[in-house]
């Protein structure tokens, strides 16, 4: 086995992490699908797969690291909200969670010398840069529409299917 006990433990509760944020992420497209914001229902349905994404990432990776995926279970997500704005800042919010939770495992992982694992971990924490920029941009555009103008977020991200909503760069 390539990783430790303690790493497979960590690993698993990650790809529970990973899972729950993916099932969050449902909710809140199915709660903005409700409201008629086709949009939003939209960009959080592929949150939602991209999250499962990353659960698979980490099944396979302690699956070919010779350890043994097994998934913890989920807390119920969040269902209701008042307001989109909140529902993209509990998704921040989780973004920034599971940025921490990452950290945690690089740490881990360097604490063990267990550079291979590190390695994995590194996509990782550029996915989740790109994932907290995008979130904080959502949040701000929602702001600053206000919940009576949500057809200004509905029209961007219309226009810009499929991309994230991170700001262009200077690499971009």
């Amino acid at each position: 086995m390539l990783i430790s006990q303690t790493m497979n433990e960590a690993l698993n509760q990650q790809i529970g992490n990973e899972f729950s944020a993916s099932l969050q992420y449902v909710a809140i497209a199915s709660h903005f699908a409700a409201e008629t914001l086709p949009e939003l229902a939209a960009h959080f349905f592929k949150q939602a797969e991209e999250e499962r994404d990353h659960a698979m990432r980490f099944v396979n990776y302690v699956v070919e690291a010779g350890g043994r995926a097994e998934i913890p279970a989920i807390p119920t997500s969040q269902a209701e909200f008042k307001t989109v704005e909140e529902a993209i800042q509990l998704s921040l919010d989780r973004e920034k969670t599971v940025t921490e939770q990452i950290n945690e495992l690089v740490q881990l992982a360097l604490k063990e010398t267990d550079y291979i694992t590190n390695n994995f971990l590194a996509w990782f924490l550029t996915e989740q840069l790109e994932e907290v920029s995008s979130m904080e941009n959502l949040l701000r555009m929602v702001q600053r529409a206000g919940e009576n103008n949500l057809l200004f977020v509905e029209d961007y991200l219309a226009r810009h299917h499929g991309r994230k909503t991170a700001m262009p760069t200077a690499q971009t």
